[in-house]
């Protein structure tokens, strides 16, 4: 059986001018909602990832405790479960699926939590990586809902290095003759290792892999053994139509696009009123610190509040790195203490 509901949004008309048929919007919810519908929190998944890998950081004794808040984790289009590639019927299945866009996804979860929930207001929305970029949009797009945001290892806006990184990711996948431009009768199986193969050297930072963390802090054998059974393994049985929906949707992030702000990121990041704390961690080679440090300083009440850590971007991935988890409790139990 299912662990998640699903919202059904109908037809759903996107930023990119294409309109998602029937569409779909899974979700979880953990705790129960106040008779105030006061105690709301957001936590959007994040690249590739499903409900269940956002779970880690709920439970009670935390800070995302669902003895006191109700904790919603809507899926982001594209991850499988939400509309995506792999289950949206013809003609606009697998690589035909439309483009959809951060702003798009916000735009539905935002009618899963005012339409089916009745919620008006909500405690605080944060996210891991593009879980974070979703955060920044709902602070900017709806700012008289969010009072309080964490997002920790993502940004705003897709950088340009970060968009090269990912056009890197994406031919290794699409270099499989398996791919057959994304109409493949079997998975690419071979593109898919190569795409987490890519992963590796980007995920985790130099000094991860100096100090061997792999062999004495994640329990493999070898290296090769990390390759295969973690990286490799963590893409193998995605569907690479869905991965590409999302790289499409990572590359494009940007709060500033859309019909408001026009493009002006400055203005964007300026409408957030929401108090911010910005989580970077210092050896992420995605979202290195300085990226979050323009943005605080266009953010009238953001602190930048760096993880220093060689986990790299994963010091905030699923469970990975307990030191850096405690970080982030700590700062989350902080700021939904905050007035």
């Amino acid at each position: 059986m299912a662990d998640y509901e699903i919202f059904v949004l109908g037809d759903f008309v996107l930023q990119c001018g294409k309109t998602l048929r029937a569409a779909k919007l899974a979700f979880k919810t953990f705790g129960t909602l106040s008779p105030a519908k006061d105690n709301a929190i957001v936590y959007p998944t994040w690249y590739s990832g499903q409900h269940t890998e956002n779970e880690w950081l709920i439970g009670p004794g935390k800070a995302l405790d669902p003895d006191k808040y109700f904790i919603i984790i809507p899926n982001m289009f594209g991850n499988g479960l939400s509309s995506s590639p792999s289950n949206t019927p013809a003609p606009w299945n697998g690589p035909r699926f439309p483009n959809v866009t951060a702003y798009d996804n916000v735009r539905a979860q935002h009618r899963l939590v005012t339409e089916h929930f009745g919620i008006e207001k909500l405690v605080l929305v944060t996210g891991w990586s593009m879980g974070a970029l979703q955060t920044y949009h709902w602070a900017s797009m709806y700012p008289d809902m969010v009072p309080r945001i964490l997002p920790f290892q993502g940004s705003a806006k897709c950088s340009r290095h970060n968009y090269v990184f990912l056009e890197g990711a994406k031919a290794a996948l699409q270099a499989d003759a398996a791919w057959a431009e994304g109409w493949y009768t079997s998975p690419p199986t071979r593109g898919l290792r190569a795409f987490g193969r890519v992963y590796a050297g980007w995920g985790l930072s130099q000094t991860f892999y100096r100090l061997e963390a792999d062999l004495t802090h994640m329990g493999y054998a070898s290296l090769e053994d990390f390759l295969i059974g973690f990286w490799e393994g963590l893409f193998y049985e995605r569907d690479a139509n869905n991965l590409l929906a999302m790289l499409w949707t990572w590359q494009h992030g940007d709060i500033s696009a859309n019909d408001t702000f026009k493009g002006d990121f400055k203005a964007a990041l300026g409408a957030i009123r929401a108090r911010a704390i910005l989580m970077p961690a210092s050896t992420d080679l995605y979202f290195p610190p300085e990226d979050n440090a323009i943005e605080a300083a266009a953010m009238p009440n953001a602190e930048l509040r760096v993880i220093d850590t060689w986990w790299g971007h994963f010091a905030g991935g699923p469970g990975t790195s307990p030191d850096d988890i405690k970080v982030l409790d700590d700062a989350l139990r902080e700021l939904l203490a905050s007035g």
